[in-house]
């Protein structure tokens, strides 16, 4: 199976912080499916998208599912791959500039591995690392 497109559907609380956090981070937004209800924005090309629902609207709309608090839980880690050490290092700036938190700080780990997770300001959690 090869999916013509992945979307991934993260519960938010506050569309207008969401969307200004992921623009300060140079996430393209994916501005036809912006609406009063969710903030879209394209990863890595066009093939991969995640949506950011108002946690009400899509608990409302999926009927059968709740949400987690993802301050104190987590239903994914995405990893987003660095070029260089340096660009994980710019990228944890970037991430505090824009309000993010720094979960773990840039650092190695295993063999050839650096990187860090951070966390957006509704919890979301990313690892950036470099290999």
């Amino acid at each position: 199976m090869k999916p013509k497109m992945i979307w991934a559907n993260l519960a938010v609380a506050n569309l207008e912080r969401t969307q200004k956090f992921y623009e300060e981070l140079g996430f393209k937004p994916n501005g036809p499916h912006t609406s009063n209800e969710l903030v879209s924005f394209f990863v890595a090309g066009n093939e991969f998208i995640i949506h950011f629902f108002l946690k009400s609207v899509i608990e409302n709309n999926l009927k059968m599912l709740t949400f987690n608090n993802s301050q104190d839980s987590n239903e994914i880690i995405f990893t987003l791959s660095a070029e260089t050490r340096d660009q994980v290092d710019q990228w944890a700036d970037e991430v505090k500039n824009a309000g993010g938190q720094i979960v773990s700080e840039p650092e190695s780990f295993g063999d050839n591995y650096y990187g860090f997770v951070f966390a957006d300001p509704d919890g979301h959690k990313f690892n950036v690392f470099y290999m």
